[in-house]
């Protein structure tokens, strides 16, 4: 079992704008790859749990990383880290349709 889920895991997290590459990408600067699959086989092994007991049905949420609030949130983190090491920052929106 834990061969197959550490397989899955690998395959979850090289799927494109899939939610798990996403949380993937969050864990391994911190746990480093091996904790963070082991952390992703986890996850898939309570989502087929539930999958399978309750009967609920499996949505994929994908990656949120285009979603505008989470945008203006890493926009925000990354100006405060540059205030922080000294530069001064100013920010504008690019027009709609500047290509």
């Amino acid at each position: 079992m834990r061969r197959i889920l550490t397989e899955v895991a690998f395959a979850a997290v090289r799927t494109k704008d899939s939610h798990f590459q996403e949380v993937f990408r969050r864990l391994v600067p911190r746990l480093g790859v091996k904790k963070a699959i082991w952390a992703i086989a986890h996850r898939l092994c309570r989502l087929i749990w539930k999958l399978l007991h309750e009967g609920i049905a499996y949505r994929e949420q994908g990656a949120r990383g285009r979603d505008p609030q989470v945008i203006r949130k890493r926009a925000r983190k990354l100006v405060g880290d540059l205030r922080r090491l000294g530069y001064k920052v100013l920010i504008e929106e690019a027009a709609p349709n500047a290509a």
